[in-house]
């Protein structure tokens, strides 16, 4: 990075599971976390908005954490900079925080190390870093992912086709993802992960051909999360009645939650906002875009007050 010139760094936030998708499905959202980074005296990080106000300013945010462990697997050092932090997603919510985190990490390391990652070099770091591919690829890649990660390899396929409006009713309060995963069971008998299985399979196959009626119809089958983690998040049942009875193909709990999902057909997804939001009054209920670019890194230069 040459002196004056600014690195900017934007990463959207993304949904997970979409249902029975567990650990597997990732949708990236227009949320964004955004990084403007410039050569600096010492390493420091400059929380700019609300959602990002508490993280330390110093190597122990979860963003310098993964910036400085990339550099350090590679043999290298990361360089002293001055790093502006926006974002508008919310942490603990199921929208992505951690994982936009993780990918503007990589991509801080890749740019001022020089080390010219691949975009599957990144998300194989991304995974081991995170545990599951979902939230990581849809925040690299944009779109729609399905990934399998696993001890060797991850893999990935990313859908830039996603025809539908999504609307997020987001709790006020937060569930954070230790505490989701200790609902969960230890073990599911094998005729019901047999059939939690096929439920999966029957939703990847409307998301491939983009029959969102399906989509919805398997969202609420799910047998691997939903039905425990609502315990923990009454507005799961709550947000799919509604949906239900307003036109939406389904919903969904977004990641570990509280946010709950949902998706209408496109161009009715305002409309869907303003109506759920009389019903919820206590959450925050937006239409988002779908973000079908992934992680950008744009070259800026410095403007200079006189």
């Amino acid at each position: 990075m040459i002196e004056g010139d600014m690195l900017k760094i934007t990463v959207p936030g993304s949904t997970a599971n979409l249902g029975p998708g567990f650990d597997s499905v990732g949708l990236a959202l227009g949320k964004y976390l955004t990084l403007e980074v410039k050569k600096a005296e010492e390493r420091i990080f400059l929380p700019m908005t609300d959602h990002v106000k508490d993280i330390p300013t110093n190597d122990q945010n979860l963003i310098a954490k993964v910036a400085i462990k990339v550099a350090e697997n590679y043999n290298q050092t990361l360089p002293a900079c001055e790093v502006k932090v926006w974002s508008d997603i919310p942490m603990a919510r199921g929208i992505g925080s951690s994982a936009a985190a993780i990918i503007a990490g990589i991509e801080l390391s890749n740019q001022l190390c020089g080390l010219q990652l691949t975009d599957e070099e990144k998300l194989r770091i991304a995974s081991l870093e995170e545990g599951h591919p979902d939230n990581v690829g849809a925040s690299l890649y944009g779109g729609l992912v399905v990934g399998l990660h696993q001890e060797d390899k991850t893999e990935l396929v990313c859908v830039k086709e996603v025809n539908v409006d999504a609307v997020v009713v987001v709790p006020k309060y937060e569930v954070f993802t230790s505490d989701a995963r200790n609902v969960l069971p230890q073990e599911l008998a094998y005729k019901t992960a047999v059939e939690a299985s096929a439920i999966s399979n029957m939703l990847i196959a409307g998301l491939l051909t983009n029959d969102w009626h399906l989509v919805g119809n398997m969202m609420s089958k799910d047998l691997f999360h939903q039905p425990y983690r609502g315990k923990l998040i009454p507005e799961i049942q709550a947000v799919q009645e509604k949906v239900e009875a307003l036109g939406a193909y389904g919903s969904a709990l977004s990641g570990a939650g509280p946010t709950v999902i949902c998706f209408i057909e496109k161009g009715k997804g305002n409309e869907l906002a303003e109506k759920l939001s009389h019903d919820f009054k206590n959450c925050d209920v937006e239409c988002l875009d779908i973000d079908l670019v992934g992680c950008r890194v744009e070259q800026v230069q410095e403007i200079k007050s006189i």
